[in-house]
């Protein structure tokens, strides 16, 4: 890898180490998200409420973590069902089978901001809600209207919670039980009662009562347990299905994504490989090995072979082969036969080759003369060499120098 390239990775990995560090070592801000599940711990679930209720109550209090429809078709008992969130919706039929259910006895209680549409219009109410101008907070005072219960000083959350009421009443038919108002200003009704066949179903538009939160703050858990009160003895199923948290967790990133730490961890894993595969992971080629073409050493061998002709004065066998060597020459480049030599061969090579016939002439009484003497000394020899390159290279090329 290029120099540069691993500067930058470097560099890059600093910089993400760095940030890490740096968010890692933040206090983790607070999880304002509304939960209301039995298990959560930041501020708008509802593990206090459920662990105070569930130690006070004992076996009375069951925890039902299916649709209000399913269990009502498998469940002959009778008591209270509590539901609290962020809001509650019923298809028609879950409310019909509910509210046959509250008709035969039994008792429902809603805490929701709003409910759906088929249970407001079973039961002839309208909700809302408001910003407080002076300072456009959705802090709320709560209280009740009976004398007996109600608070000395109002339970105040002054989070930012949808600030919900009632807006229109069955007057005849309802019965208003508590109030919601900011700074001492006109209560408007947020609790109801009303009966339905032998049954009661109760109302309440401010689910965060029953909050973490809520719970622990000075003594709002007064409000709360004040609350409790308008329920009947017996048995109470706690709904877990309608919940805006879960109460149990399908990822299984879960844990691992829910720690700070451990969470920026492994995004930082996720950002090594990822520069992994971008500068790594690319088709790498082997190096090719530098093949170096075969070299022509016929010129090297012509000379160790001549040397040792030299060294062991043979002369007369290199003559010989360089006729060879000529006549093969004369063979390739003027396609003649050297078979025999006589006046028309010669005739041929000087008009090809361009030298005079005297010239060819001389040239092969020469090749002639050297063959027929069997003991040729070192100056014969190139004499006949002198010759026969004289011949092919100055005046047998027409053209040449």
């Amino acid at each position: 890898m290029h120099r540069s390239y691993k500067f930058a990775i470097a560099l890059f990995v600093v910089v993400v180490l760095v940030l890490t560090w740096l968010e890692t070592s933040v206090k983790e801000e607070i999880n304002w998200n509304p939960s209301y599940t039995h298990i959560d711990e930041i501020p708008l679930g509802s593990r206090v409420f459920y662990e105070s209720w569930k130690r006070i109550s004992g076996d009375s209090l069951e925890l039902l973590k299916i649709p209000p429809y399913e269990f009502l078709n498998t469940e002959e008992s009778g008591g209270t069902y509590f539901f609290f969130d962020r809001q509650i919706n019923f298809d028609d039929d879950e409310l019909d089978h509910l509210l046959n259910w509250v008709a035969e006895g039994n008792t429902v209680f809603i805490s929701a901001h709003d409910f759906s549409n088929n249970l407001k219009d079973t039961l002839n109410i309208e909700t809302g809600s408001e910003i407080d101008v002076e300072g456009f907070t959705e802090a709320q005072e709560l209280n009740f209207y009976n004398s007996k219960i109600r608070l000395q000083k109002d339970a105040e959350f002054d989070k930012q919670v949808t600030k919900a009421f009632f807006t229109e009443i069955d007057t005849l038919n309802h019965t208003a039980l508590g109030f919601t108002r900011r700074n001492k200003m006109l209560p408007k009704i947020n609790f109801i009662k009303t009966g339905f066949g032998d049954g009661s179903i109760l109302l309440h538009t401010a689910p965060q009562v029953f909050s973490n939160y809520f719970m622990l703050k000075d003594k709002n858990y007064t409000y709360t347990s004040n609350l409790l009160a308008y329920l009947p003895a017996g048995k109470v199923y706690w709904d877990a299905y309608y919940k805006t948290g879960k109460s149990f967790y399908s990822s299984s990133l879960y844990i691992l994504l829910n720690n700070r730490s451990l969470k920026w961890a492994y995004y930082t894993i996720l950002l090594c490989v990822v520069l992994y595969i971008i500068f790594e992971g690319k088709r790498k080629q082997r190096a090719i090995p530098v093949i170096e073409p075969p070299k022509n050493r016929s010129y090297e061998y012509t000379g160790i072979i001549s040397s040792l002709y030299l060294e062991q004065n043979r002369f007369q066998e290199l003559g010989d082969k360089k006729i060879a060597l000529f006549l093969e020459f004369i063979r390739r480049e003027y396609r003649l036969d050297t078979s025999r030599i006589d006046n028309g061969f010669k005739e041929d090579l000087a008009a090809k080759s361009s030298n005079s016939l005297a010239r060819t002439q001389e040239l092969f009484d020469k090749l002639t003369a050297f063959q027929k003497n069997k003991n040729s000394s070192k100056q014969e020899f190139l004499e006949l060499s002198t010759y026969i390159n004289q011949y092919k290279f100055t005046d047998g090329k027409p053209g040449t120098t």
